[in-house]
């Protein structure tokens, strides 16, 4: 008699349609890196900003729904100017809308983003991880078991660029929920801290000088921020501390 050997369902390794949009979007990063980058940037913004106020009092509604959809093109497509466009949203719509409609552009572009890479790469390369063993896949195990804490740290810490904050995760196998909602609430203070700069742009265009973006180094803005990135730290601490890990718990 043969025996017949049970195995489980085939797991697809990297092929060229699961890089397929990995590809697309690196294609797009450089394209547009070529053609917009002497467009989003903070000279654009002066040289045209009486014709985008008339517009955007002409069509606010539309005005609105074109930013947003020009911010998920950004953020998705990995394009330069996500800073630039946050200014731009203070200045055309005041500190809360302009926040507002940063946070809902940068935060679907985000997970369009994140949703590529991890259909691309992510499960891919996070199976490789785990079935290696060792320090790799325990760095993942640590990662995974501190999502939150960690995602919200790579949002709040202003020195971590956006594009890296959305690649990463995916990469390593985080739950999409927990990146929505990190990636959501964890941009509001960088977001009202630029659409804050924005909104004064008029008087800086008045007096000829350029927009200083240092600010968020500034004490009584970097301080609170970074506040709130111990705070979501501080459970991975106490984890640490008491050396039983909590586990995040899928519903």
């Amino acid at each position: 008699m043969s025996k017949t050997t049970q195995t489980g369902p085939r797991k697809e390794g990297l092929t060229l349609r699961r890089a397929a949009p990995l590809i697309a979007i690196a294609i797009a990063a450089v394209l547009g890196y070529v053609f917009l980058r002497d467009y989003l940037i903070f000279e654009s913004l002066r040289d045209n900003r009486e014709a985008l106020l008339t517009w955007r009092d002409q069509n606010y509604a539309f005005a609105a729904m074109c930013f947003v959809a020009l911010y998920i093109a950004i953020v998705a497509l990995s394009l330069p100017g996500a800073g630039m466009m946050t200014l731009t949203a203070g200045f055309m719509f005041g500190i809360l809308g302009g926040m507002a409609l940063s946070v809902t552009g940068a935060s679907i572009g985000a997970m369009l983003i994140f949703l590529a890479v991890r259909v691309g790469l992510g499960d891919f390369l996070a199976e490789r991880m785990d079935a290696t063993g060792g320090k790799i896949a325990k760095v993942k195990h640590a990662l995974n078991e501190n999502e939150i804490s960690v995602m919200f740290l790579l949002r709040l810490l202003p020195v971590v660029p956006f594009f890296v904050a959305n690649v990463v995760p995916a990469l390593v196998g985080v739950r999409f929920r927990n990146f929505v909602l990190t990636t959501v609430i964890g941009i509001v203070p960088g977001s009202f801290v630029f659409a804050s700069v924005g909104n004064g742009l008029s008087q800086v265009f008045a007096r000829g000088e350029s927009p200083d973006l240092g600010i968020i180094f500034e004490p009584h803005i970097l301080l609170p921020i970074l506040g709130l990135a111990a705070l979501a730290f501080l459970p991975v601490i106490i984890r640490a501390v008491r050396g039983s890990p909590l586990q995040i718990e899928d519903n």
